[in-house]
């Protein structure tokens, strides 16, 4: 009984640490203090183009049903995902306490208005211009595409796994075009990205090189 309950923790830890991220996250966002602004000249340069809130909103059930896909199908790669995930995640909120950040890159009017331009809206009244780097809507589209290239089991054809890239891209892009994030962000979350990649996944590799040249 005993190891049976491990067997499955090992597993299902995994989602108790969602309602923790969130409410960590609630709490950052709530408090009442200076902000740093991070956003850069360029980003002013960057049109808003409000077709990239389709990528943007896209990537909740993405991510959700990659967790989901990567949990019944690679279990071995989903523990690996799920640890590449929490890192970055964990350090987002340690980043959003000790260094409280934010932009001033959203539109000041909306030129147009269309059903694409109110769901900006809507996501501008539920979610700040605070807290922002990384940019996890970054990180985790990057992590959730290289475990998804690594599997055979979740993705085994390729133009699934060009699929993946594709959507991936396209959601890192609508961080920029929606005002959401700044450069600055995207390219925090690609090194924290890389990182966590050579923490994860090259570290890895080298570790199974190593037992193979032992066995030889």
């Amino acid at each position: 009984m005993k190891d049976n309950w491990k067997a499955k923790m090992k597993y299902w830890w995994t989602v108790l640490y969602c309602p923790l991220y969130l409410l960590c996250f609630m709490l950052v966002e709530k408090r009442d203090v200076p902000v740093t602004i991070v956003s850069i000249a360029l980003d002013h340069k960057i049109p808003f183009l409000e077709v990239f809130i389709i990528p943007y909103l896209f990537w909740f059930p993405y991510i959700a049903g990659m967790f989901l896909i990567f949990f019944f199908k690679d279990k071995e790669e989903f523990l690996r995902m799920i640890k590449y995930l929490y890192m970055g995640m964990t350090l987002f909120i340690i980043i959003s306490f000790l260094y409280p950040n934010g932009l001033d890159i959203r539109p000041a009017y909306f030129e147009r208005d269309n059903i694409l331009v109110r769901l900006v809206q809507m996501i501008y009244q539920n979610d700040t211009s605070t807290n922002v780097v990384p940019s996890i809507h970054v990180y985790n589209s990057i992590v959730v595409m290289i475990a998804a290239l690594r599997s055979e089991k979740v993705l085994p054809k390729k133009w699934q796994k060009a699929v993946c890239c594709i959507i991936s891209g396209l959601i890192i892009l609508s961080t920029v075009f929606t005002k959401q994030h700044s450069v600055l962000d995207v390219f925090a979350a690609i090194i924290l990205a890389w990182i966590g990649y050579q923490l994860y996944y090259k570290k890895e590799k080298a570790v199974g090189t190593e037992a193979d040249t032992v066995k030889a």
